[in-house]
């Protein structure tokens, strides 16, 4: 069994080299400005990424019909994290042939971003979110995720929608073992807070309700956008728009023909 675990783990690895390369270029059409994103963001908000360049991230936007194919835990700095080249380590992520890491958050500062945060969390639970996530620094990424994904890089007719969900259920479930959607479904779980629990009545007659906590495995990024616990955050309206205060190119042009018709 142990020698089976260790030949998946060495064929995921080498899988996993290959479906991180970068595939097409990345073009954000509306990214956030880096220092708004830091103005904003706080501790236990859910960071989620779109368009990371690689072939396994297109799978992942496949199969959740979303652009949002990563997502990462904002832990702050009271976190105390330490510093890479002189920035503050404040998030908490598992990538791709790096398991569970630190990362900076102007890892993204050039992607579409979108920060999703949890309602009415106590700023106990927040801090039990956040540091449910950094006690697993260190983990591994589960390896096994990727091979459950190689099949989708096979030639083959389209997945109907239904399945998709069931089949983003990836992953070996080993608690030392984590991919980025479920690391943070996990952490919130870990105070009941809910993501998308599953409802279901009480019995025929009633019209009460129960929630179920649904599996961690079943989540992915865009859970976090479409959850109603969840407040979509935009960073540019957070810290103050004015929409008159807008520079728009045709202003520009319409104020240098009026000089040129003026000195003409």
């Amino acid at each position: 069994m142990l020698a089976t675990s260790k030949v998946l783990d060495w064929v995921g690895a080498v899988v996993a080299r290959q479906l991180s390369k970068p595939t097409s270029g990345y073009e954000p059409y509306a990214a956030a400005r880096p220092e708004l994103v830091a103005m904003t963001i706080r501790p236990a908000d859910v960071l989620l990424v779109e368009g990371r360049r690689s072939k396994i991230n297109a799978a992942i936007r496949y199969l959740t019909q979303s652009t949002w194919s990563h997502s990462a835990l904002y832990v702050g700095l009271g976190a105390n994290l330490g510093e890479r080249d002189g920035e503050p380590l404040v998030l908490v992520e598992a990538e791709l042939g790096k398991g569970v890491i630190a990362s900076p958050l102007s890892k993204y500062a050039t992607f579409n971003t979108r920060i999703c945060r949890p309602v009415g969390l106590t700023p106990e639970d927040r801090t039990a979110v956040a540091r449910y996530a950094v006690e697993r620094i260190g983990h591994d990424y589960d390896l096994k995720n990727i091979i459950d994904l190689m099949r989708y890089f096979l030639p083959q007719p389209p997945v109907p929608e239904r399945w998709r969900r069931r089949m983003i259920a990836l992953g070996s479930g080993e608690p030392t073992r984590a991919i980025c959607s479920t690391l943070i479904a996990q952490a919130f779980e870990s105070v009941r807070y809910p993501i998308l629990p599953e409802v279901k009545r009480v019995d025929d007659e009633s019209r009460s309700e129960i929630l179920h906590i649904r599996h961690h495995s079943l989540y992915d990024p865009r859970d976090f956008d479409v959850s109603p616990f969840f407040a979509v955050v935009k960073p540019t309206i957070e810290t103050g728009f004015d929409y008159k205060q807008m520079a728009w190119a045709t202003d520009a042009a319409s104020s240098g023909g009026a000089r040129a018709s003026r000195h003409g």
